[in-house]
């Protein structure tokens, strides 16, 4: 008798266990739609792709939680769809997805009510949910309190939150209500992480404030990071100018003339030649990518172990050729060289893995293992890749 007691409470253990974290319907959306609109529930849409590493730890860490499950399952019809997959590239199109993750609640007609991104921890992912439920609490309602004179600084510091990766110029108009509302308060830090959220060139709504307030920024930040970053945004305004909309393409000659105050005409050319081939790889012009890739780093030691880090990795995820990937694994090494790292370390042993050289694909991913536990960091995804190597 007590082992069959025992046997059951394990049992109901399992069920129990099995039962927590939110629910993701498996049908596609035409039918979580009608769903929805059946139970008169909004649709949270987790919006996804399998190369976002905020998208894998939310799903690890927040959505398995039992308090977000108990919440989430009792109020909305819950899904999670791929961006770059299938139906979901025309919801990505049709909800303008270009963060990830991106949360979207949505009715049951089809129409975006509510929406945030990024990782959030789990107090604030479940309130949020409870905004989203709030009408009075939902973005086209706080922009309408916005529009008639609302000045609480906290108001405006969450449109902005709420608007800044969909709608920076939008956003940028809050942040400068928001700024005036502190008066001559300093910013602070987290004041400083709003506005490089929404700057994004130097005609951008924020950047007068980011001009302004130099010396606040300074407190955070050394005196060449901000000027860095001023030449990146000045860079992003002639880009945007430089920019054919009905070509799709770049005007090398406009770009040049464009930067030629802040970029010799080399140093331009080679900008130039990274925008485009990252316009490439999302376009998904592998071939295109990989040329312009190949030509910008053929004096590969010069650039830094993150940058040389970052195209390696984008190599092993999408090039097949056998000789552009030993390219990249000369990429892997230096970064390793200049500054090792659980993710650089990572990388070579992923790229030794893809050209078959098993044993160099063991060491590194040893190493890589060894360094994320040190800085506590997650191994999981390296490790599966050991497993596969026994």
């Amino acid at each position: 008798m007590k082992r069959i007691l025992t046997a059951f409470l394990i049992v109901l253990s399992v069920l129990s266990f099995a039962q927590e974290g939110i629910k993701f319907e498996t049908s596609d959306f035409k039918t979580i739609l009608a769903k929805a609109k059946k139970e008169n529930k909004l649709i949270f849409l987790d919006a996804y792709t399998t190369w976002c590493g905020p998208c894998k730890l939310m799903a690890k860490n927040i959505f398995t939680l039992k308090s977000v499950g108990d919440h989430y399952n009792a109020n909305f019809v819950n899904a999670k769809i791929d961006m770059e997959k299938g139906e979901g590239i025309d919801i990505a199109k049709k909800y303008d997805v270009k963060v990830f993750p991106t949360y979207l609640f949505i009715d049951g007609n089809g129409e975006l009510v509510h929406r945030t991104v990024g990782y959030v921890p789990e107090k604030e992912f479940i309130q949020f949910a409870k905004d989203a439920s709030d009408p009075s609490k939902r973005v086209a309602a706080l922009k309408e309190r916005f529009e008639k004179g609302e000045k609480d600084p906290e108001f405006l510091k969450n449109l902005v939150n709420l608007t800044a990766f969909t709608e920076a110029d939008y956003a940028g108009k809050v942040f400068e209500k928001y700024i005036t509302a502190k008066a001559n308060t300093p910013l602070a830090a987290d004041d400083m992480q709003m506005l490089f959220m929404i700057l994004k060139n130097s005609e951008s709504p924020a950047y007068k404030i980011f001009k302004e307030k130099k010396a606040d920024l300074l407190k955070f930040m050394p005196e060449k990071s901000y000027e860095a970053t001023d030449k990146s945004l000045k860079i992003n305004t002639v880009i945007k100018k430089a920019y054919n909309e009905e070509s799709k393409t770049y005007d090398e000659n406009k770009f040049i003339e464009g930067t030629k105050d802040f970029l010799t005409k080399d140093e331009a050319v080679k900008y130039l030649s990274k925008i485009k081939a990252g316009k490439a790889l999302k376009d998904k012009d592998i071939a295109t990518y990989e040329k312009l890739t190949l030509e910008t780093y053929k004096d590969y030691p010069n650039f830094n172990s993150n940058e040389l880090n970052s195209i390696a990795w984008n190599f092993f995820e999408n090039v097949t050729n056998k000789s552009s990937l030993e390219t990249a694994l000369k990429w892997a090494q230096e970064s390793v060289k200049q500054s090792e790292n659980s993710a650089n370390t990572d990388t070579l042993a992923n790229l030794y893995n893809k050209l078959n050289d098993k044993a160099n694909a063991k060491i590194w991913a040893e190493k890589a293992i060894e360094l994320a536990k040190k800085n506590g960091e997650d191994a999981s995804e390296t490790q599966k890749l050991l497993d596969s190597l026994k």
